[in-house]
């Protein structure tokens, strides 16, 4: 009653600042008197009941503090925050005690709350009606109130959800209103984590609710609805906060990236994501994981946030940590020279926090994601004209996304790409490789000739200093197989030049080329030098006089003929030679050396698709296989057993078989001959065998120019001793 006639300037220190502080004491000796008796409330005590009834009632003087805030909002000019200090003060705590009462009323008066509901549902409408005039009459004045109303979301959180909503929109809209003068004392750690556990609460409430729709109706897809609408607002809140107050958070960039990772977790195509409806999968798909996209382009610029996500090692989510590089890859093209050197290079001082290449970063992410190269997960394609959109591997979407950010990569950062490539490559899992191997054979393609001939030596060079069992050997040579065919005739032949297949160094970079992606005059070229290098071989082992040991050359030669070679000629004449080689014993100490790639020669051939060279093959396998000393031989090279089971149908005649199955009057049974028993090696044979070994040895001996040693004349002596007494003995017996 007596408010009007107080003049603004006199309203704090005339009123407010006696009687606020007077209102907020009673108000909460009023609620400690409400939690000292409710233990004794019953229907029986009508005492006690009427007690604390009479205790809200006075509470609902609520409404008189929501006259004052009125009343002050009437006078035409703005007061000044310091003119009714007081009042916000004092409102924003009975605010705070009213929500956190009735929040916690379930508990406070247990199982009589039906005794006093009535009377809590007025005191929160009045509560609601206060706090909403004061965020009118706050909208109209300079603020220092943000951290009381953040205190009261937390509260409201589970009360009302307009009311928490609006909450949220007063709190952020006062923090950009007064930007410059609040941002240095804002409790940026309280608002960033509150709004990211929101959206978090929101989003998994989506995601129970839809699984709960399938079995529900009506009543479960409005709170879907809702927490759907909650989970957007939270999202693009913080979107817009993070866009006005990026500089005060360089501290929680890893709770920001911890947040995609949950949030993109849930959808498709990870392992974990639900299983729902396309309507309420659209639905939640537009709440939670476009405001990502946004606020993932936000933060893109934003060096600690870099350095989160390209730190080098990330054990947990690992698929949405790669679809996350992923699209951080796809957004790059639109940033700033700034923004690409400082996802593209990695840290580039030991005094930076180690940042991986953007590359490097998503081939190791790529290698952690097995399980789901495994399974394998399906992501949706690109829109081709005139096709459905089509679901693609990981591999593919990736890499069509790798070699679309080639296409726009300023050549500067083409250094980086070549070493992340390399190292991609020159890892032990094959599908990464295959995968850096698709992105530089369209980088050769993409690029021009001169930098596919410079790429291709080098791999050469690569393939020349691995061993021939490493996985690095298999990888480069596939990629060298590959790239061969992107190089221009004048090309090939300078390739042919470097690494000329006449020397013997040359021949691992060879034998994994294919003669069909060579030009017509260097694969002439190709062919002739090998065959002359063959040629040379076989001539100087028929030459030698220990013709054992050149078998493991010749074997090696023919290997780099099979595996480079498609002329149906030379790979006759090396199953001919492969059959011959079943009458020779290969003593124990080469038998290393040259049994596994006798299989490995017979294993290709077998599995060779040509009816004609099949047929050879068998032939000479057959042959091969009843004359052999050597049957691990045999089981080593029928490891595939597609092949296995060829040779063993031809061994046993299937095709005759089948004829006597037709034709059973015109042939007359019988049985598949037999294989012929294993033939020891004769007495005579073995002494020939030793004799032109000794003999062969002496020659050499006697063929050597240099001086010899003086013990040489004592050790012939002992020879000749020797040969006497064999002499002797084998003419006694």
């Amino acid at each position: 009653m007596f408010l009007p006639h107080i003049g603004l300037s006199e309203l704090e220190d005339e009123c407010l600042s006696k009687i606020l502080p007077k209102v907020v004491t009673m108000f909460d000796s009023m609620v400690k008197e409400i939690l000292d008796q409710v233990g004794g409330l019953s229907s029986q005590n009508t005492e006690l009941c009427s007690l604390l009834r009479n205790i809200l009632q006075v509470l609902l003087l609520l409404y008189a503090l929501s006259t004052c805030v009125r009343h002050v909002g009437t006078f035409e000019e703005v007061p000044d925050l310091v003119t009714i200090r007081s009042l916000p003060a004092c409102i924003l705590k009975i605010l705070r005690e009213t929500f956190q009462h009735c929040k916690d009323s379930e508990v406070v008066y247990c199982g009589r709350l039906s005794l006093v509901a009535d009377l809590l549902q007025g005191l929160f409408k009045e509560a609601y009606t206060l706090q909403k005039g004061l965020l009118e009459l706050l909208d109209r004045i300079s603020l220092d109130m943000i951290h009381s109303l953040l205190d009261i979301c937390s509260i409201i959180s589970n009360l009302d959800i307009a009311l928490h909503a609006n909450t949220w929109k007063f709190l952020i809209k006062q923090s950009l209103k007064y930007q410059s003068l609040v941002e240095e004392h804002l409790h940026h750690s309280d608002i960033c984590n509150s709004m990211c556990d929101n959206l978090l609460a929101s989003f998994h409430n989506c995601v129970e609710l839809s699984e709960q729709i399938k079995h529900g109706g009506l009543t479960e897809y409005k709170l879907f609805q809702k927490s759907a609408k909650m989970c957007r607002f939270f999202a693009n809140t913080l979107v817009h906060y993070i866009k006005e107050f990026k500089f005060f958070l360089a501290k929680y960039c890893r709770c920001f990236h911890q947040l995609y990772l949950k949030i993109i977790s849930k959808f498709s195509p990870s392992l974990c994501a639900p299983t729902l409806p396309s309507a309420l999968s659209e639905e939640l798909n537009a709440a939670a994981l476009v405001p990502m996209e946004a606020l993932l382009l936000q933060l893109l610029p934003f060096r600690p946030f870099a350095d989160v996500v390209l730190q080098p090692d990330l054990p947990e989510h690992e698929l949405p940590q790669c679809l996350l590089l992923v699209n951080a890859l796809g957004q790059l093209s639109s940033q700033t020279e700034e923004v690409l050197q400082l996802w593209y290079s990695g840290s580039q001082f030991s005094e930076e926090t180690p940042r991986l290449p953007l590359y490097q970063a998503l081939f190791t992410s790529f290698r952690r994601c097995s399980t789901e190269r495994q399974v394998p997960v399906l992501l949706p394609g690109l829109m081709m004209k005139g096709q459905a959109q089509i679901k693609v591997t990981l591999h593919r979407h990736i890499c069509v996304q790798l070699c679309a950010s080639v296409a726009a990569l300023p050549p500067v950062y083409f250094p980086v790409l070549e070493r992340c490539l390399a190292d991609a490559v020159l890892q032990a899992d094959t599908q990464t490789a295959l995968l850096a191997t698709d992105m530089w054979c369209f980088t050769a393609r993409y690029g021009t000739a001169e930098l596919c001939l410079h790429h291709v030596c080098l791999i050469a060079q690569l393939v020349k200093a691995c061993t021939t069992e490493c996985y690095q050997s298999f990888h480069l040579g596939l990629l060298l197989r590959r790239m061969v065919f992107l190089m221009t005739p004048n090309h090939q032949m300078e390739l042919v030049a470097r690494f000329p297949p006449s020397e013997v160094e040359n021949l691992p970079v060879w034998r994994h080329v294919l003669l069909r992606a060579l030009s017509q005059d260097a694969r002439y070229r190709v062919e002739t030098d090998i065959i002359g290098l063959t040629q040379k071989a076989l001539t100087d082992w028929q030459n030698g006089g220990c013709k054992l040991g050149q078998v493991h050359k010749v074997v090696r030669r023919s290997s780099d003929i099979v595996v480079g070679c498609a002329e149906p000629q030379l790979l006759l004449a090396a199953l001919e030679f492969l059959s011959s080689l079943g009458k020779i014993f290969v003593p124990p100490d080469s038998q290393n050396q040259i049994l596994p790639r006798l299989s490995s020669l017979f294993g290709v051939l077998l599995s060779d698709r040509s009816w004609l060279l099949h047929q050879h093959a068998l032939e000479a396998f057959s042959h091969f296989a009843e004359i052999t000393n050597h049957e691990e031989v045999i089981s080593q090279s029928l490891c595939d057993e597609g092949t296995k089971t060829k040779v063993v149908n031809y061994l046993s005649k299937v095709r005759r078989a089948n004829i006597l199955y037709i034709s059973p009057a015109i042939i007359p049974p019988s049985q598949p001959c037999p294989k012929r028993a294993r033939q020891e090696t004769s007495a005579e044979e073995e002494y020939s065998r030793y004799i032109q070994t000794a003999e062969s040895a002496l020659k050499a001996l006697q063929a050597l120019s240099a001086p010899p040693p003086q013990w040489l004349g004592s050790r012939l002596k002992e020879l000749q001793s020797i040969i006497t007494n064999i002499s002797t003995t084998r003419h006694t017996t």
